[in-house]
């Protein structure tokens, strides 16, 4: 494996999506890393931090079919998945496709609808295909939901079932832009403008190519200890309820080839796992009513930050 194609491949993709979003370069490649690994990536924050700007940046980048859902309470189901219905023409019936058919979806303010809608997504994010009255319809590759979320606390919201937030390979944060990126953002042309002007600037053979070949990150055995060490401590460790599942163990071991790969490596270090631990692991938590998600994440990073790290073999 080359490590400059994975490093020309990050540096094209954050090239392009920061003519959209200054100063979250983490978070650019944070979506890069589960955009590789083939998962599903949550992005909570107050309104008006640019969640949707940056997914309708990195999905104009990276190409494919593209569709946004904005959720609301009265948002069905079948609006996701689509609908079979009678066609007089046909004197048949037939299929409509809903916007689950694409290749990046985009779920905008997802904690807006009903759980029965949320839960819609659960077929389509775990096995990549969708069932509609009785016959299963299999998505195409590369398939990615990108949902935002506003914060539970804000009104009108509902919160995503436990079942769905485990499906999401990362939840991340945008936070606010520093004071010399955002005061260069107030002044500039409309963002939607800027979107409109963006390119594809990958193709899909690069992307293909990077998807699969990150699968051959060697990943020793002490830093696979490392992993395991921590997600067995969020099973013991009292702050929570129920630890980190088999699949958060697998989305993190994924989720560190690929980081290492991005940083120009064949091979992953202690430091793969502590970057990207804490968004791969955090919203898989069972923290219960009494404690909040960034009291949870504070937990978490105490747990990693007890564990022994493996020293490099000499």
């Amino acid at each position: 494996m080359n490590p400059d194609v994975f490093t020309q491949y990050r540096d094209k993709i954050l090239a392009n999506c920061t003519q959209v979003i200054s100063g979250k370069d983490e978070v650019i490649f944070l979506l890069l890393v589960a955009f590789t690994c083939g998962g599903h990536v949550l992005i909570e924050d107050v309104p008006g931090t640019g969640k949707t700007m940056l997914l309708r940046a990195f999905a104009k980048t990276v190409g494919g079919t593209f569709k946004r859902v904005q959720f609301t309470p009265d948002l069905l189901p079948s609006d996701l998945t689509g609908i079979t219905f009678y066609d007089q023409k046909q004197n048949d019936f037939t299929f409509r496709h809903g916007p689950l058919f694409a290749n990046m979806v985009l779920a905008d303010e997802i904690n807006r609808a009903t759980p029965r809608t949320q839960s819609a997504l659960l077929e389509a994010m775990g096995e990549r295909q969708i069932t509609v009255d009785g016959t299963t319809y299999t998505l195409d590759e590369p398939f990615m939901v990108m949902a935002t979320q506003n914060p539970l606390e804000s009104y009108g919201t509902l919160p995503l079932p436990e079942a769905q937030t485990d499906r999401f390979f990362m939840r991340l944060s945008m936070g606010y832009m520093e004071r010399a990126q955002e005061r260069e953002i107030i002044a500039r042309e409309n963002a939607a403008d800027i979107i409109g002007k963006l390119q594809q600037i990958v193709t899909a053979q690069e992307t293909q190519q990077v998807r699969t070949a990150y699968r051959n990150i060697h990943v020793s055995g002490e830093v696979h200890d490392y992993i395991m060490d921590i997600i067995e401590a969020t099973r013991t460790e009292s702050h929570f309820i129920a630890g980190a599942s088999t699949r958060g163990g697998i989305a993190l071991y994924r989720a560190v080839q690929a980081c290492a790969a991005y940083n120009g490596r064949d091979y992953a270090i202690p430091e793969d796992v502590q970057h990207i631990a804490p968004y791969a692991l955090a919203h898989r938590l069972g923290i219960g009513n009494g404690i909040k998600q960034a009291d949870a994440l504070s937990a978490l990073d105490a747990i990693i930050n007890k564990i022994t790290v493996p020293l490099e073999r000499v």
